[in-house]
C-alpha cells in the first residue's frame, strides 16, 4: 500500500502540474538547406493547444476527461487582436479562440440570430462577425459583444450563400447556385451589382465558392467548377486569372478557400493536393506549395479554410525557430483528420548563410493528389 505521505506528494505534484505550450515537431517550406519561407509552428485542435491549464489532480483521481471544447470540423477561419474565430460545420457555429485567456468558447446564437447552416466567415477590423448561412438563405451579423445585430437577404435575394467578404460599404456573396456574385450596400441590404454568370470564359464563374477583397477593392473569387481563381476591379471588371484546371503544380483539382497577404501574394488552398499554392498578384506566377498529404509536421487533410492573420504574431513567436524572423501567421483548416487547425509562420531566415544548393525546376507533379476523400457538402 503507498504510504499516505508518498500519494500526498505524488498528489501534489499532479495538481501543480499543467499543460502548457507543447513541443512541436518543426517543419520548413521549401525544406532546408534550401532558403524557406514558411515555418510550420503548431496545430491547435483544443484548448490545451494554446496553454490551457488542465487539473493534474483531477486527472489522477478520475482519469483524464474528453474535452468538448475542441473544433471538430473546421470550414472557415477569422481573426483580430487576441482571438481567432473558426466556422465549425459539424457544430455548426462560430468558435471564439482567446489567446489571451487561453480558452474556447461559441458565439451563443439565438433567436432571430440563430444560425441554421453557417458556410462562411468575414470579421471586420472593428470585430464585426458576418455569417454566410446557407440554410437561412442571409448573412447574419453579430456585433463586437457577439449579439446579433442583423440579417442581410430578402426573399429571393440568395439562392445559397456560401461565404462571405466586406470591403467599406458592400457586402460580397457568393451565389453558389446562380453561379454569381451578389453584391450589397451594408446600409440598405439592397443588391447593388451582380458580378459574373453562368460560363467558362473569362469573367464567368461556374459554382463559386470563397471570396477575398483586398485594401483597393478588388474581389478575388474562387470559381471551383472552371478550376481557377478569378480577379475582380472594385467595379466588377474581369482583370485575369489564376490557375487552371489539371494536376501539376499551378493547376487546381478541388480549389477551396483563398487568402490575400500585403505583399502581393495569393494563397489557393486545394482540397485534393491537400495543399496551398502561393502565386504572385502581378504575374499569376507559383511560387511555392507547402503543406501536403502524410505524417511528416506541416501535413494537411483535407483542407478547407485559410486565413492570413498580422494582428496575433506575439502569441506564437514561442515555436519560431531563432534563425527564422517571422512576419506574419498563416492559417489552415483541415476539416478532417486529428489536427483541425495548422498555424504557419512566413518569415525569411536570418541564421548563418545556407550552403548553396543546386535550383531544381518545381516537380511536374505535386504531392500525391486524394480523390478518395470526398468531402461531405
Amino acid at each position: 500500500m503507498m504510504r499516505i505521505g508518498t500519494f500526498l506528494a505524488a498528489v501534489l505534484l499532479l495538481a501543480s502540474c499543467a499543460s502548457g505550450n507543447k513541443k512541436v515537431e518543426s517543419a520548413f517550406f521549401p525544406p532546408l538547406p534550401q532558403q524557406p519561407k514558411l515555418q510550420f509552428l503548431l496545430s491547435v485542435t483544443s484548448e490545451e493547444d494554446i496553454g490551457k491549464k488542465t487539473s493534474g489532480l483531477r486527472d489522477f483521481l478520475i482519469g483524464k476527461q474528453p474535452d468538448m471544447k475542441r473544433i471538430a470540423r473546421l470550414h472557415d477561419i477569422a481573426a483580430i487582436k487576441g482571438k481567432i474565430y473558426v466556422l465549425d460545420r459539424s457544430y455548426k457555429k462560430i468558435l471564439i479562440i482567446d489567446l489571451v485567456k487561453k480558452e474556447f468558447d461559441f458565439i451563443k446564437d439565438e433567436r432571430e440570430g440563430a444560425l441554421g447552416d453557417p458556410i462562411g466567415l468575414w470579421v471586420t477590423e472593428d470585430d464585426i462577425k458576418f455569417v454566410a448561412d446557407a440554410q437561412r438563405k442571409q448573412i447574419v451579423v453579430f456585433d463586437r459583444d457577439n449579439k446579433f445585430l442583423r440579417a442581410y437577404g430578402e426573399k429571393g435575394q440568395f439562392d445559397k450563400p456560401i461565404d462571405v467578404a466586406v470591403h467599406n460599404n458592400r457586402i460580397y456573396v457568393p451565389n453558389f447556385s446562380k453561379h454569381t456574385v451578389v453584391v450589397l450596400d451594408r446600409e440598405t441590404g439592397k443588391t447593388v451589382q451582380i458580378i459574373g454568370e453562368p460560363g467558362v470564359k473569362e469573367g464567368m464563374l461556374n459554382r463559386p465558392t470563397h471570396i477575398d477583397v483586398d485594401r483597393e477593392g478588388n474581389i478575388y473569387v474562387n470559381d471551383s467548377f472552371n478550376f481557377r481563381i478569378q480577379k475582380f476591379d472594385s467595379q466588377g471588371k474581369f482583370v485575369k486569372a489564376f490557375g487552371y484546371q489539371g494536376d501539376t503544380l499551378g493547376s487546381f483539382a478541388r480549389p477551396k478557400g483563398i487568402a490575400l497577404d500585403r505583399e502581393g501574394h495569393l494563397y489557393a488552398v486545394d482540397a485534393a493536393f491537400e495543399n496551398v499554392q502561393i502565386f504572385d498578384e502581378n504575374t499569376t506566377e507559383l511560387l511555392l506549395f507547402f503543406g501536403g498529404y502524410g505524417p511528416h509536421a506541416g501535413s494537411m487533410y483535407l483542407p478547407s479554410g485559410i486565413y492570413i492573420d498580422y494582428a496575433n504574431v506575439d502569441y506564437f513567436k514561442s515555436f519560431v525557430d531563432k534563425d527564422f524572423k517571422l512576419k506574419y501567421l498563416v492559417y489552415v483548416g483541415n476539416l478532417l483528420g486529428d489536427k483541425k487547425m495548422n498555424i504557419y509562420g512566413f518569415g525569411e531566415w536570418i541564421g548563418r548563410p545556407l550552403p548553396e544548393v543546386e535550383r531544381k525546376p518545381i516537380p511536374a507533379e505535386p504531392p500525391q493528389k486524394n480523390d478518395a476523400r470526398e468531402e461531405k457538402k
